[in-house]
Parts: C-alpha cells; structure tokens; sequence
C-alpha cells in the first residue's frame, strides 16, 4: 500500500478497509462495502495513480447504489476533471438530496468552473443561513477550502477568519495555502515549517512550501524542498513539477529539461509540462527536438496554454528557416481586438527582425503601436525585441520615449533599460536605472539581469551590492 500523505488514507483504520476490499476482488467474493467505503477506496487508487481500480471501484459503489451521494460527487469531480461540465451537472441533478452538503459545495464548484466566483459566493452566503450554529465551522472551512482550490484566496480567506482557529493539520495547511496566495509568503512558511516538524515525510507539505517559495522567488530553497518530496515519492508529480520550474527560474535548462520529462512521463497530456520542454530546449539551441515537443503540446492543449505555445512553435520554426510558416502560424492568433492584433504584430516583427527583414519589421511595430489602447506596454514588447536582436542603441532610444507616455505607476522594462546602459557603457544610468528596476520590479530584475550577480543575492539587493562590492564604494 502506497503512503499518500493523507491521514486517514495512511491510517491502521484505512488500511484494513483496502485489504478487506481487495482480498475479496482479488478471489473473487462479494464486496460487502457499502457506496462510502467503496468511494474512500477509488480516492485512494485515484490519489496514488491505479486510475483503473479507481474506475472498478466507483463503478461498483454506483451499481449497488445507484442513488447514493458519495459515488455521484466522485463522478462529479471526475466530470470536471475531464472538462464536461454538462456532464457535472446531470450528475448534480440525480442527487436526490438537494439540501445536503455534497450538493451545495459541488452546485458552487460548477459555478467557480465557469469562472462565476460571486455568484458562487452569493449562493454559499444565502446557504449559509440556513447552517446550524454547531456545524458553521465545518461549513465555513469546507467553503474557504473550495474557493481555495479555484484560486480565489481573498474570498477563501476571509470565509476562514469567521471560523475559529484550529490546530489541526488539516486547517493549518489550508490556512498556509491561503496565505500564500495574498502575497504572505513568510507567515505561510512558518506554518509549513510547523507541518514538518509534526511530519517531515508529509510529500504535501515539502510540495506546499516549495510552491510557497516559487511564488517568493526563493528558486534555490524551492529546489531544495521540493528534493524532499521527491525523496519521500519519486514519482510524485506535484515535487517532480516544483523542482522543475525552479531549476527552469535559476536558468538551468538542462536539468529542468530533465524533471519536466520526469514530469510528463507521469502526466503525459499535460501540456504545461511539454511547453516548458520545448522552452528548455530553445533555450539550449536544439530546435528541431524543440518543435516536436511544442507541437506534442499544442496537440494536448485544451486552449489555456494555446498563445504561449503558438509564439514559441513560430520562433522555432522561425529558427530553422521556417519563416512563412511561423508567420502563418501566428495569423491564427489574430483577433479583431485591437490589443490581441497588436501583440501578434510585434511577435511577427520580432521573427522578421531575427531573419534581417528589418524594414518589414519597423512597419509592423509601427502599426502595433499605434493600434494598441495602451502603447506604452506595446512599445515595451518592441523594445524588447530590439534589445534581443542586438539593436541595443535604438531600445535605449526608445526606453526614452517609452518613459514620458508610460504612467507613472508602470513598473515594467527598468531592468532592460539598465542592461542596455550597462552594455552602452553609461555608468551613471546603469546605476539609476538598476536601483529603480530592484524597488519597482524585482521578478523582472532576476530574469534579466542575474548573470551579473552571485545566486545567493536577492534581486531586491542588486543595487547595493553593485555599488558595494562591485565599485567599492562604502
């Protein structure tokens, strides 16, 4: 029996469930569960991966109780999985209890699926109402918890402060999640760093805090928690995915193009993972690899991913003389949106650029500009695409006349213009632009301008470390 990680999947009490049901399936006697039990059982074969006796499960609760709840929010959740959400609702609709938990959590998942996160808000607040005082705690966990996984933290969590603090593991990992999606990185790794201690082989818990440290930025101490989940599971996706993506942060393409593999041999239709293959092998100037693995991903996507892939694919075939294609390819993401039109201008501009058609090009980013509602972030993606092709006088230019239309709340292409001063050799910009680049944006200071720092100073420090241990001043 595989450890998940959950409590009570790990329990004595579970454990000997699963034997009773397997030793009967396995000689071929009757199951005497009832649709609960058996449901308990498929969560486990799905969390741990045996999809097929998951199925065998399910199948068998439903048969022997066609009506009952458990079975049917299984399905539920499987019909969302899947991205059938007329299949969900004819789900919901034979539950026979409408006043039940089950239906009122899965009623108000169906609606944050379609991206209706205030109706579904509304619709718990009025159920609400009708919830006993002694299970109000249940219910407002069980919805901070819902609005949790649909990435609404802000909601989720101002429905966990009307409940009471628990100690509990459960509530203070849900609490820890919640706290890392509004930006409060250090409190929610305190409370993982507590969740170890009581359990330091929790793959859940290693996983969460390097996820919390992906979103601070913490690249080489993400890497280093993730290596603790997958020391605990090997095949744990969820480690596998962390560990890649901060490898993918720190620039190392070759390892991270190995735990993005790692990754997709256990979820091979997802096509996150195939994408940022192809990123790495981009990146490490193997185009042809990189143009199966970007079409494997376009083939898999279900359109969240579609404009990244696109852009991608167009530069890798641009990359192997392809031009036509990649311009045709990026057609099909053009739209009668002014925004949208602009931007796949610019990517087309910026493939003609790479080839020296560089008039073609100046008139695309033209038009681009000037269609765009906002052209200021439109002058910022051509100066881009300067500053890559090596046109680096003409990006600082245009940094000038980007900085006198942009407001003064934009916080974008500091870290650029500083690099353009420092390979143009003006010292003094060099330094005015870094400092601001480290308070107005230090994402975009890592991404650009790291190689110019040890791995271990923060991008937020990059100023007065330039000036201190670089120019020694005091």
């Amino acid at each position: 029996m595989k450890k998940t990680g959950d409590e009570y999947f790990d329990s004595e009490e579970f454990r000997e469930l699963l034997a009773e049901y397997e030793e009967a399936v396995g000689s071929g006697q009757p199951v005497f569960m009832d649709a609960e039990e058996l449901t308990e059982i498929a969560d486990y074969y799905h969390c741990t991966g045996a999809n097929d006796q998951a199925n065998d499960a399910i199948h068998l609760a439903i048969s022997l109780s066609p009506d009952a709840v458990a079975p049917l929010d299984y399905l539920f959740h499987e019909a969302l999985a899947d991205r059938n959400p007329a299949q969900a609702e004819e789900l919901l609709d034979r539950m026979i209890d409408k006043t039940g938990p089950e239906y009122i959590y899965d009623r108000a998942e169906l609606m944050l699926y379609h991206g209706k996160a205030n109706n579904a808000n509304a619709y718990l607040r009025k159920e609400q109402k009708k919830v006993p005082e002694e299970e109000m705690q249940d219910y407002v966990v069980d919805v901070a918890t819902l609005f949790s996984d649909y990435d609404q933290p802000t909601i989720a969590m101002e429905w966990l402060n009307e409940g009471n603090e628990e100690d509990t593991p459960e509530y203070q990992e849900l609490k820890a999640h919640m706290l890392a999606g509004i930006g409060r990185y250090k409190d929610s790794l305190k409370i993982f760093n507590e969740l170890i201690d009581r359990n330091p082989f929790s793959k859940r818990y290693w996983n969460g805090m390097a996820n919390t440290q992906l979103m601070e930025e913490d690249y080489d101490k993400a890497v280093e928690s993730s290596e603790f989940a997958i020391a605990i599971d090997p095949n744990d996706p969820e480690g596998l995915l962390a560990k890649a993506d901060a490898l993918f942060h720190l620039n190392n393409f070759t390892d991270a193009l190995e735990y993005y593999g790692r990754y997709n041999q256990l979820e091979p239709d997802d096509a996150y993972g195939l994408l940022y293959q192809g990123i790495c092998l981009l990146n490490l100037d193997r185009i042809e690899e990189a143009v199966v693995t970007l079409e494997k991903a376009e083939a898999v996507d279900e359109g969240m991913l579609r404009e990244d892939i696109i852009e991608e694919l167009a530069f890798a075939y641009n990359e192997l003389g392809a031009t036509p294609k990649a311009l045709e390819l990026l057609d099909s993401l053009d739209s009668d949106d002014p925004n949208t039109h602009s931007n796949v201008l610019i990517m087309k501009g910026h493939l003609l650029l790479c080839v020296g058609r560089n008039a073609e090009a100046e008139s695309l980013f033209s038009e681009a500009i000037n269609t765009h509602k906002a052209p200021h972030e439109a002058i910022l993606r051509v100066i881009i695409s300067l500053f890559d092709n090596q046109f680096i006088e003409g990006a600082y230019k245009m940094f000038k006349r980007l900085y006198k239309l942009a407001p003064s709340d934009f916080n974008y292409g500091y870290a650029y213009m500083a690099l353009c001063c420092y390979d143009l050799k003006y010292d003094d910009e060099f330094l005015f632009y870094l400092k601001e680049a480290c308070q107005r944006n230090p994402r975009e200071c890592r991404s650009v301008l790291s190689f110019l720092f040890p791995s271990d100073v923060k991008p937020q420090d990059y100023y007065n470390y330039y000036v201190k241990e670089i120019k020694g001043e005091p």
